[in-house]
């Protein structure tokens, strides 16, 4: 009999000029920021791929719009299974999506957001460790503006994603204070960032010269080689001799 796998699902945008990112298009320029986004989904790719075989998974893209499977199939590897996102919020997205895949045989399902490229694979391995424990819970990976990075559940709980004030400061405790109510145990996993916004980047720029990410980070970031890449590439054009300010 075959073991259940976890699901992995990366919820993501395909990347694209003047899609996604649009925090970053002042500092950065559309072109960029679609670059920028095409690296995260790479790097965390990886990253999943890295991890043991003996953790047993699935992984998936919920993206949107709905059209772009070719364009996001040239970042992943041929496991990768896509789905189309189609709802208002993001709430409806991951209630949705959970109960669909709870449905065809996983034993548990993982939420990741595509904007954390650094997002240490011990984290996602705890994760699944801690949802393949006996007993029901939900798993929640902080991040530093409030929201969280990573939620895995194995039962199928709408009441965590219903009427949530997405993309608020309030996100992560709000969940945590709704699963108490709901007597459901919470695994927190470390804090990590999300690179949303203009500082979100230079604590990303930073990390990669080889700061820690944040003062009381306690694991050490991941490869984030595309990343890490393009960052430098930036930054070797901007001290070309030839290098005009304004150029992309």
């Amino acid at each position: 009999m075959m073991t259940p796998k976890i699901a992995i699902a990366l919820v993501c945008k395909t990347p694209a000029i003047g899609r996604g990112k649009s925090r970053l298009w002042p500092l950065l320029g559309q072109a960029r920021a679609a670059q920028l986004s095409a690296c995260f989904i790479r790097d965390l790719a990886e990253t999943l791929a890295a991890l043991p075989a003996s953790l047993s998974r699935q992984c998936y893209a919920l993206f949107s719009p709905a059209g772009t499977e070719a364009a996001l199939r040239k970042l992943l590897t041929p496991d990768w299974q896509l789905i189309p996102r189609e709802a208002d919020n993001v709430g409806q997205v991951l209630e949705a999506s959970l109960k669909a895949l709870l449905e065809v045989w996983h034993d548990g399902v993982i939420f990741m957001n595509s904007d954390s490229p650094s997002l240490p694979g011990v984290l996602i391995e705890e994760a699944i460790n801690a949802l393949r424990a006996d007993g029901d819970r939900v798993v929640l990976g902080p991040s530093l503006d409030g929201g969280y990075y990573l939620i895995g559940l194995k039962r199928f709980h709408p009441a965590l994603f219903r009427n949530m004030a997405w993309s608020t400061p309030t996100v992560f405790t709000t969940t945590c204070a709704r699963a108490a109510q709901m007597g459901l145990p919470v695994h927190v996993l470390h804090e990590w960032y999300d690179v949303d916004e203009a500082q979100d980047f230079h604590r990303l720029k930073a990390e990669c010269g080889g700061q820690p990410p944040f003062p009381d980070a306690v694991v050490q970031g991941g490869p984030a080689r595309y990343t890490r890449a393009l960052l430098a590439a930036w930054t070797a054009a901007e001290t070309s001799p030839s290098h005009q300010p304004g150029q992309g």
